[in-house]
């Protein structure tokens, strides 16, 4: 018989799920939490101690790792270039800048996704997980829909891309629920354009016979399906993707009224909303996860929350892309559990995704006090878990992953609250910058604010994307 062997962490302050605790010790083997031991006023013998408050990992439920290549690339206003070349709207290495709208971003995103290759993305990837990691989130969930070389030809192996995720994913310390993309359509039965075709696999059941061939039951990766929107596929097509999802019980997300156009098309070619168009197809339910859910009527908040379909909100993205503010305290009230992405990668901060969905609530109701920072740590933490399909991870209880992210509580940013409203202080007052360490498997990957695995993830950001933008 084997031993196994137990490491203890000693927490000066936990987030419970429902209150700030000071002095848990927790134990932790074979990647699980073994016992947690409240009123522990000092360390034990041999225990790892997190000064600060720790919580649960943080879960990014929506990812699309290659367009971190594009922070701050798209950011400048039209015509407020330093130089002519800028003030046109292109940047050094043929980037665009400054589009005026999601859809030429889009554009812009389509050049860096037609550059990547299976070795490339891994690089990147890892360096973006890496990212992740020093932000305190231990689980990622990918929408992959960057499946095949330039022009649809596929690799020697059909999911190289998604492998090199997985193995981006392992390499970085993090988790990773691999959500393969079906994207079959440029819009409403327009076949793929140019730089749509390395997305698309001809049709739904070519989709699930490639995505079923990726290997499951991985300790760090899990699968799951996605669908790109409405748009992308065909609407005769949406139950082969949930059915696929279905026999497997795995994890299905889905692109929801991110745009006004979106909605407009939709009606157009079927004379209902997206919303609708998915419940008629089965694709709503409990197992569901809608992205964004930006712009929705009434009825599509009812049919949402009636299904149990989890909607992941992505306010920096949002706000980023002057996609506007969605409907997130009406989803809640009418039963659809809400998590939170990072999406584009414009910040990789849980934190301040937390934040933003509360405050822009404010915004737009002019009232405050819409989620306690309990329910936003909830939603970055168990409730995005669970839309992974991760539901043994995201508390601090006996039997789930061990799976700890610490937030200072003496920075500039931290200092001066009451530790008994340290979890006020992370949502409302903390960033990524505050991360200390982040734990995952009992395994510590980010250690004093830096990363164990990749000691200098700057650097590697920065080559890996100036590589990527030299490369034709």
């Amino acid at each position: 018989m084997t031993t196994q062997s137990t490491t203890t962490y000693w927490l000066e302050h936990a987030w419970l799920g429902t209150h700030t605790e000071p002095g848990v010790a927790v134990d932790v083997a074979d990647g699980r939490i073994t016992a947690v031991r409240t009123g522990t006023a000092a360390p034990p013998p041999g225990a790892v101690a997190l000064r600060g408050l720790t919580l649960p990992g943080l879960a990014n439920a929506h990812s699309h790792a290659f367009h971190r290549a594009l922070r701050g690339t798209v950011q400048a206003g039209s015509g407020t270039g330093s130089s002519p070349q800028e003030r046109s709207g292109v940047a050094a290495g043929g980037v665009e800048r400054a589009p005026d709208s999601f859809w030429t971003w889009r554009e812009v995103m389509y050049d860096i996704a037609g550059r990547l290759t299976p070795d490339s993305y891994y690089a990147l990837a890892r360096a973006v997980y890496a990212e992740m990691a020093l932000a305190g989130i231990t689980c990622v969930g990918e929408f992959h829909y960057l499946h095949h070389a330039p022009g649809g030809t596929r690799y020697d192996d059909p999911n190289a891309m998604g492998e090199a995720l997985i193995a981006a994913a392992a390499d970085a310390g993090i988790r990773i629920t691999l959500l393969d993309t079906a994207y079959l359509s440029a819009g409403f039965g327009a076949p793929p354009g140019h730089h749509q075709q390395r997305f698309s696999d001809g049709s739904a059941d070519a989709w699930a016979e490639r995505a079923a061939a990726l290997k499951d039951g991985r300790a760090h990766a899990r699968i799951g399906a996605a669908i790109h929107s409405v748009r992308a596929v065909p609407a005769g097509q949406l139950s082969t993707v949930a059915q696929w999802a279905a026999e497997r019980q795995a994890p299905l997300h889905v692109h929801l009224s991110e745009q006004t156009a979106e909605n407009d098309a939709c009606y157009e070619a079927h004379g209902c909303t997206p919303t609708r168009l998915l419940s008629d197809h089965g694709v709503l339910g409990r197992r569901t996860t809608a992205v964004h859910a930006t712009h929705l009527t009434p009825e599509d908040i009812g049919l949402l929350g009636g299904t149990g379909t989890g909607v992941c909100m992505c306010p920096t993205t949002e706000r980023d892309l002057a996609d506007g503010i969605g409907p997130a305290a009406q989803l809640r009230h009418r039963g659809s559990p809400l998590s939170l992405g990072s999406d584009s990668h414009a910040v990789i901060d849980l934190l301040e995704e937390a934040r933003a969905m509360e405050l822009d609530e404010r915004l737009r109701t002019r009232t405050r006090g819409h989620w306690t920072a309990g329910d936003l740590l909830r939603a970055a933490t168990v409730d995005g878990h669970a839309s992974l399909g991760w539901d043994d991870a995201g508390t601090l209880t006996t039997g789930a992953l061990a799976d700890l992210t610490t937030i200072a509580l003496d920075s500039v940013r931290t200092a001066g609250p009451l530790p008994r409203l340290a979890a006020e202080t992370a949502v409302f007052a903390a960033s990524a910058a505050d991360v200390r360490h982040t734990i995952v498997g009992g395994r510590q990957i980010v250690r004093d604010g830096a990363h164990t695995l990749l000691p200098d993830v700057p650097t590697a950001l920065a080559e890996t994307i100036a590589a990527l933008r030299a490369s034709d």
